[in-house]
């Protein structure tokens, strides 16, 4: 069902007009816009007004704000991570140089609130104000993951907060800016963007599981790349409060090392199922997962449209548990 949104969303994205002077400052972002992506952003704004009995194509430009703003945050994210690979290609400053990194991506945001200006008065403010905020937001959660790079003192509900700013925040956006252009209530916009929030959690929490405990041929990447980076994911959090001291010495110390090989991911993966991390971890995903399917069962909407939206989480969160 996901696909009907999605194939709408790149035939608007090649159109986008992007032939403009200085060609050197746009064809960094034609590049981005090439490599893909699975567009689940822009297709959840358009499946919410549908949802709310909204012709869904009114949503487009919206929707490629969404994924336009995500984008430049990943161009960005590139920078600070000293990424070298995006989708398997080069990242943008590592195809140019970091200044056009840096520009190509501060233009993104700019188209990202310019599309916005396709609508009315009414729906533009409001469109506006919700995208201030959740760029907002997500500045601050970057800003703490960070942070918690260098801290091992942060707690799980830390975490949780971290990640609701950098990743579920978008995607409560998303979903909410398809309400408000199919003006629906305040109750139903609340609901929807609490179900996104719900739906993002579950779906980051699970990328942490997968990492680490998931099968290299489903997930599309080497297993243990957060260990090797030190990433405190949820994992490393409950393992910390469930271990014996002994252990807890022992995972800080395998933290606090830069050693990058098997035999690192190995120890922590044996003090996560030692404490029963993963399995705690697997019960948190089921308790967002379910979170985000009440939200929807308070939507003011029909059971099909409701249905259509439990079988996108259902899809979205089918990945090898």
């Amino acid at each position: 069902m996901i696909n009907k949104y999605t194939e709408i969303v790149e035939k608007r994205i090649k159109n986008i007009s992007l032939d403009k002077y200085p060609e050197s400052l746009y064809e960094p972002i034609k590049y981005f816009y090439g490599l893909g992506g699975k567009r689940i952003r822009p297709a959840l704004t358009m499946m919410s007004c549908e949802a709310f009995g909204c012709d869904p194509t009114k949503s487009l430009d919206a929707a490629l704000s969404v994924e336009t703003f995500h984008n430049f945050t990943l161009i960005h994210d590139d920078i600070m991570d000293s990424a070298d690979y995006r989708r398997n290609n080069e990242t943008v400053h590592k195809k140019w140089n970091l200044n056009k990194g840096i520009l190509s991506g501060d233009r993104m945001l700019i188209l990202a609130y310019q599309l916005l200006e396709n609508y009315d008065s009414k729906t533009y403010h409001e469109l506006t104000i919700l995208l201030n905020k959740t760029a907002e937001q997500v500045c601050e959660g970057q800003q703490l993951d960070i942070d918690f790079e260098s801290k091992l003192d942060t707690t799980y509900d830390q975490y949780i907060e971290m990640i609701t700013l950098k990743t579920a925040v978008l995607l409560g956006c998303s979903l909410k800016m398809g309400a408000i252009i199919a003006e629906s209530s305040i109750e139903n916009q609340d609901e929807i963007y609490d179900f996104g929030i719900n739906l993002g959690l579950a779906f980051q929490l699970q990328d942490d599981y997968l990492d680490v405990f998931g099968e290299e041929s489903k997930i599309g990447k080497k297993v243990g790349g957060d260990i090797l980076e030190n990433k405190k994911t949820v994992l490393f959090h409950i393992a910390l409060s469930k271990s014996n001291q002994k252990n807890k010495n022992k995972l800080i110390s395998l933290y606090n090392a830069v050693d990058k090989n098997e035999e690192k991911i190995l120890k922590v993966k044996s003090i996560f199922k030692e404490s029963e991390s993963h399995l705690v971890t697997k019960k948190i995903i089921k308790d967002y997962t379910i979170k985000a399917i009440n939200n929807l069962e308070k939507l003011n909407i029909g059971d099909e449209k409701k249905q259509n939206l439990v079988e996108f989480s259902n899809k979205l969160m089918n990945r090898k548990l």
